[in-house]
């Protein structure tokens, strides 16, 4: 399997940062498509993908893309596909799917075809005339968009977004993958200050720390390839010794989290010792209205309450405006606020310099990006780089 096409999956507006992850891990072949990047490789960049990738949602196999506006081209294409190179005859292979502006709009009955499809495919390979599903999970999706049929095998299982250090969760918290993608976003560095003042359960000092450290988010999980008998377990652990190896261990760095709610904090205490970031955040009871910081050039990420409860809303009216002069006190820090607010900068007092859409969950949101100034340049060292002040 030395070319393989892969899809990682991305909430609409992180794909281009998907696309930089992949890249950085030495995929080039891609393609940015909305809500996902196409890529090719070959089998050890199933392991390394799902164990690296921050923003993304999934990493999947196209097993094949075809246009189909009937139910017999849907099983005739489906079944001509080669499902026997990777589904073993015992293979438990449940069929998922969505349509969008297609003919075939009923996704029961395409699900159905799928499923039918396969299971002729498999019995002209293995014989017989029943199928035992009894080996490992091949979920399968079928995708209709547009009448094009796009069939997958999902490698992940599980969401990325569950790196498995978030047992516990707090109300409505920030997904992991979302988190990471502000980070990114900001271009922030362990050398600088990083501050998120409504950090909830941890999500983004975590995540922060997780990158600071060069860890890779999926470590410490399982994904539902790691069982399939066409990818050699030796790639599994070769990903897991480099992803190891390529941890940084003598950081010294420390995000900092603070929240109104100091039993929210616990939580993030918890949630920080699972995921192996504790000696490198620091938690603590602190309102909003209170923050201060000798430090230059910091960064504030967050995502504050968004006032969607009935009876929130003048509350959050006022929490916008106290952020607005808690913040004009940092002037020289950057600040990433994410938000649904649809007032958010008037409260604020401030437009922001950029704004990008982003989906917290299902829900429509803004990342504003308020821009320090440059931190200052120190003099390079003598055969080492620039250090930049405050980073």
């Amino acid at each position: 399997m030395a070319d393989i096409e892969l899809i990682a999956t991305a909430a609409f507006g992180l794909e281009a940062l998907v696309a930089r992850e992949l890249r950085e891990l030495g995929y080039t072949d891609l393609t940015v498509e909305t809500g996902r990047v196409v890529f090719r490789a070959d089998a050890a960049a199933i392991p390394r993908t799902n164990l690296w990738l921050r923003t993304a949602e999934r990493v999947l196999v196209r097993v094949g893309e075809f246009k189909a506006t009937t139910f017999t081209e849907l099983f005739d294409q489906t079944k001509a596909l080669s499902w026997t190179d990777w589904l073993p005859n015992d293979a438990n292979f449940p069929v998922n799917g969505k349509s969008v502006h297609s003919k075939l709009f009923s996704i029961s009955d395409c699900q159905a075809i799928v499923k039918k499809a396969v299971v002729e495919k498999m019995k002209e390979k293995y014989g017989g005339t029943w199928l035992s599903e009894t080996g490992s999970r091949y979920t399968i999706e079928v995708g209709m968009l547009r009448d094009v049929a796009t069939l997958t095998l999902d490698t992940s299982g599980a969401g990325l977004h569950k790196r498995g250090y978030r047992k516990l969760v707090s109300e409505a918290p920030l997904r992991e993958t979302l988190a990471a993608a502000l980070i990114s976003l900001s271009f922030w560095r362990p050398e600088r200050t990083l501050v998120d003042p409504f950090c909830g359960s941890g999500t983004i000092p975590i995540e922060a720390a997780l990158i600071g450290l060069n860890a890779a988010p999926g470590l410490h999980r399982e994904f539902a390839a790691e069982h399939w008998p066409v990818i050699p377990p030796l790639l599994w652990q070769r990903a897991r010794e480099e992803a190891a190896d390529m941890r940084v261990r003598d950081a010294s760095f420390r995000v900092l989290g603070s929240d109104i709610n100091g039993e929210v904090l616990s939580l993030a205490r918890h949630h920080a010792e699972q995921a192996g970031v504790s000696e490198h955040v620091a938690f603590q009871t602190l309102p909003m209205a209170e923050l201060r910081s000798r430090k230059k050039y910091g960064i504030v990420i967050c995502n504050p309450p968004y006032g969607e409860r009935m009876g929130e809303a003048e509350d959050v009216a006022g929490l916008y405006q106290e952020m607005g002069r808690v913040f004009k006190a940092l002037d020289t820090w950057s600040y990433y606020i994410l938000t649904a607010h649809p007032d958010f900068e008037r409260l604020f007092g401030r437009p922001a310099d950029r704004r990008r859409k982003l989906y917290n969950g299902r829900l429509l949101c803004q990342l504003y990006q308020y821009y320090g100034p440059r931190p200052p340049r120190r003099p390079a060292a003598e055969g080492g780089e620039a250090l930049t002040e405050g980073e």
